[in-house]
């Protein structure tokens, strides 16, 4: 038995390796940012040639790094940003346009002119998913459409489309020498294309928003013990698991109505709802939670919050109200509170629970009271905020009262905001010692897939609480601030005219 499992975490900004041992501890790992491209407001794309290359150099660096063999990797998993789209030619392995993010507004009205047959939940019953242009099968649609050479390059069997997942295990398993076009169900759960019963893409929506099947990747297991290839250096690659879901495996939320929050660029949080399919009236989204070999897939909540950790990196590189990200708690802890103001961060419109595309981000209650730690709290508030709202619809779609909320993600280092978690949901809030969740879940799905584990138990016994913060809030309290922050998400409606 080799001695390690690997994950490759493509994420919104970023790319790490990382090298796991049977414990679920980190061994090594590498990581490179790559370019956020903005062509128009509204507009976010990633240049899908440059995070293939930043994906073979931070693979290499990482076992490099480790100084161990190939042959004492067992498996490779693969996470990822998980509605961002790519079309690219099988035959030259050229992206025929940019990544659209999942973060990207282009596709408002198509999403508008689809809805005015059946509106907004026209596809929900079968995908889970309200139409919104943070989903994957408009954003190929609005390629098809709008790409010269795209529709062409499709009706002739020549394009492909996937999500980042698709494009780097098609690449790391041969490209255009015969690369493995495969997705797992959490990712295809997230594209509006697939139904969530038969886990098969549906003809009908293909039909009606005129995506050729041919273009769409094999839907695979998370885990699946059928390899779909191999690494130049000769590595398995055969689990896959979208961003958020890869968390709550990393989390070990295996048990019906265990969550978790993911604090990065946006935050995600995840109810299980085991193998029952919970169709939201609250606003939330049904998805696929992970699907492990021949067993049944187990489903979710999902409440999407579009922008947490991005605004943290909007204070930084738009306004330079620092130079490192982590500088933001130094100047939130200067002051008691947020003075009054809230920032509402709609910058994509709004996600969970309104999927308000027409919303624009808001500060409100600003006086001349209001100095630079009054904005840096609000803005980590803002982010505890939109989880309550999250996790208050989840108590209405599921009758589940939260007892704890498990967290990872990059945010979960800072102090001042995991308290006011606590404190504004009235629950702990719990940090495990291994807080790369997202990176372990994909590794956890593919040591599965070849034995390196036996079962999800042995999962189970991995995961270690690092720090628990308990709620110290009065109730009072709580409750004026929430009904501020409800106030401020108002203002933030209808700004942009349809």
């Amino acid at each position: 038995m080799a001695k390690y499992v690997m994950a490759v975490d493509q994420g919104t900004t970023s790319t790490r390796a990382i090298i796991f041992d049977q414990g679920g501890n980190i061994i090594t790992s590498a990581q490179k940012e790559h370019e956020q491209i903005y062509p128009k407001a509204g507009w976010v794309e990633h240049d899908p040639m440059e995070i293939w290359n930043t994906t073979r150099e931070v693979l290499r660096a990482a076992i490099d790094k480790a100084g161990v063999k190939e042959s004492d990797i067992s498996a490779l998993g693969v996470t990822n940003q998980r509605e961002t789209t790519v079309v690219w030619n099988k035959k030259t392995g050229k992206p025929i346009y940019n990544a659209i993010v999942w973060q990207d507004t282009r596709t408002d009205k198509i999403c508008n002119e689809l809805a005015k047959e059946g509106g907004q939940d026209r596809f929900r019953e079968k995908t889970g998913l309200p139409l919104a242009t943070y989903f994957s099968g408009p954003k190929v649609k609005w390629i098809l459409d709008n790409v010269e050479g795209a529709r062409s390059a499709a009706d002739r069997g020549e394009a492909l489309f996937g999500t980042m997942d698709t494009w780097v295990i098609w690449n790391l398993t041969g490209g255009v020498d015969g690369g493995a076009h495969v997705t797992d169900v959490t990712n295809a759960s997230r594209t509006l294309l697939m139904d969530l019963k038969t886990l098969k893409w549906d003809d009908e929506i293909l039909k009606i928003m005129g995506i050729p099947k041919q273009m769409l990747p094999a839907i695979k297991p998370s885990s699946d013990p059928g390899i779909w290839g191999y690494t130049l250096r000769k590595i398995p690659v055969c689990g896959a698991l979208g961003d958020q879901q890869g968390a709550v495996v990393g989390q070990t939320c295996f048990s019906v109505g265990e969550a978790k929050n993911t604090y990065g660029t946006g935050s995600f949080v995840l109810l299980n709802t085991g193998e029952e399919i919970v169709q939201s009236k609250s606003g939330l989204v049904t998805t696929v939670n992970y699907k492990m070999g021949e067993k049944p897939a187990v489903y979710a909540l999902e409440g999407s919050i579009a922008i947490t950790g991005a605004l943290v990196q909007w204070l930084r590189d738009n306004l330079d109200f620092f130079d490192f990200s982590h500088h933001i708690e130094d100047y939130a802890k200067k002051v008691e509170d947020n003075g009054g103001i809230y920032i509402v961060p709609a910058f994509s419109g709004l996600f969970a629970p309104y999927w308000r595309s027409d919303a624009r981000g808001v500060i409100v209650g600003l006086t001349r009271y209001i100095n630079k730690g009054h904005i840096c709290r609000a803005a980590l508030e803002s982010t505890a905020f939109q989880t309550k709202e999250v996790v208050d619809a989840m108590k209405k779609d599921s009758g589940v009262e939260l007892k704890s909320l498990k967290a990872d993600g990059g945010m979960v280092v800072n102090e001042t905001i995991m308290q006011f978690q606590a404190d504004i949901l009235g629950v702990p809030v719990i940090r495990p010692v291994v807080a790369e969740t997202t990176a372990l879940g994909s590794a956890y799905a593919a040591g599965l897939a070849v034995g390196y584990w036996d079962n999800m138990e042995d999962l189970r016994k991995n995961w270690q609480i690092d720090k628990t913060w308990e709620p110290k809030m009065d109730g009072k309290e709580r409750d004026k601030l929430y009904k501020g922050w409800l106030k401020a998400v108002e203002r933030t409606f209808a700004w942009i005219d349809e």
